[in-house]
């Protein structure tokens, strides 16, 4: 995140002049997560990497509204605009909104690239949501996480898609205990026939997961 415009230092109550940390998108406001950070690092390559600093965000009530944390509703948002980026920059959103009579502007930029849809797509979304054009699903409730269904809804939070190895390293790593891939799969299968989980076999042989979003296929994390 920075200033819209302008990379000199934010305001006071913000610090350095970037700030990294994780975007949050419901259908009331736009937030950012940047305290309890944690650092991870992404391999994109045989030779490449990064590494990534984000915030987890999986109950929302926990999350701080104090700064350097940043709540926006979506009914004080004036304009919202979204940047490709190109070969020059990454996928951004830009917005603007009214703050207790005054105006911000900041830009959100996109760490990892190059999924189907990426930051500069939120744009309509945000519009639609603002309107009420656009339309939410009904989810059944997520498990509680003292139960394996809970657990695996955790490891795909970040609404991606992931294998079972994947999952279940990501489970084993969060909760430190031990799993069976063939249970982890078999209730990945149990998440999906219950409408929680999309269900994606690969021509290779394995099967994907990926938690539902209430956007259904408008989900701007895909």
């Amino acid at each position: 995140m920075r200033m819209a415009g302008e990379m000199k230092e934010l305001e006071a109550e913000f610090g350095i002049g970037k700030k990294e940390g994780t975007l949050v998108l419901t259908n009331k406001r736009l937030i950012f997560v940047c305290t309890h950070e944690i650092r991870e690092d992404v391999v994109l390559g045989p030779f490449m990497g990064l590494k990534l600093l984000y915030s987890e965000v999986e109950d929302l009530e926990e999350v701080s509204k104090d700064p350097p944390n940043l709540f926006i509703s979506l009914g004080d948002i004036i304009t919202v605009k979204g940047h490709k980026g190109g070969l020059k920059g990454r996928p951004s959103l830009e917005v603007e909104w009214n703050d207790h009579g005054s105006k911000r502007n900041y830009v959100f930029t996109e760490t990892l690239t190059g999924r189907k849809k990426n930051l500069n797509d939120w744009a309509q979304i945000v519009e639609n949501l603002k309107s009420g054009r656009q339309k939410l699903m009904a989810l059944p409730p997520v498990p509680p996480t003292d139960t394996l269904e809970g657990k695996i809804m955790r490891a795909l939070a970040d609404l991606q898609e992931k294998g079972v190895l994947t999952i279940e390293g990501s489970i084993e790593e969060t909760f430190k205990v031990e799993l069976d891939p063939d249970e982890v799969q078999a209730t990945c299968d149990h998440l999906s026939s219950q409408g929680l989980l999309v269900r994606r076999p690969d021509p290779s042989g394995d099967i994907f997961y990926r938690r539902v979003s209430a956007l259904g296929e408008d989900n701007p994390s895909s």
